[in-house]
């Protein structure tokens, strides 16, 4: 059995026009939202054993917040540039990276694209996919590799304002 949590990076600021996307920070709401999500996710098992963020200052940040609030090391956190702008066959590439070990595996990225996939891998038809908004899926194989070809299911989504 594979676990995957994909979490949607918390609320960011537009408040500087010149800013990049690419580093925009958490505007406050985001910063509240996500060590609420964090709580939240303390109380899921099982628990990550590998989070994988975007390279976007605002999906980082998120990262180092959930992990924190459940005693993962940030240093640990692995930052992958793909998942910014990433399409589904980009991230599906990364979770097939995965170390088979590895039972249950968070990535923190971006919409669209983890809308796409949520409703893909879960078989599912949700519309949205808020702000730091945390979807978790099953899968019945024992290989990332395989996770594209085998039914998931959504066991859980939950986000802030829920």
């Amino acid at each position: 059995m594979k676990t995957l949590y994909l979490v949607r990076h918390a609320n960011s600021s537009w408040d500087n026009a010149s800013q990049s996307d690419h580093d925009r920070p958490l505007n406050p709401r985001g910063e509240q939202d996500a060590p609420r999500m964090g709580n939240r996710l303390q109380k899921h098992d099982p628990q990550p054993a590998i989070i994988i963020s975007s390279s976007a200052v605002r999906a980082q940040t998120t990262a180092i917040i959930l992990a924190t609030t459940i005693g993962y090391s940030e240093s640990d956190i692995t930052i992958d540039d793909r998942l910014y702008g990433a399409e589904p066959k980009d991230v599906m590439s990364i979770i097939a990276e995965l170390d088979e070990t590895i039972d249950c595996a968070m990535l923190v990225g971006h919409n669209p694209t983890f809308i796409t996939l949520v409703n893909a891998l879960g078989h599912c038809n949700l519309d949205t996919m808020p702000t730091c908004s945390m979807a978790v899926l099953t899968f019945s194989t024992n290989s990332w590799k395989k996770l594209a070809k085998v039914q998931g299911t959504l066991v859980d989504f939950d986000f802030p304002k829920q």
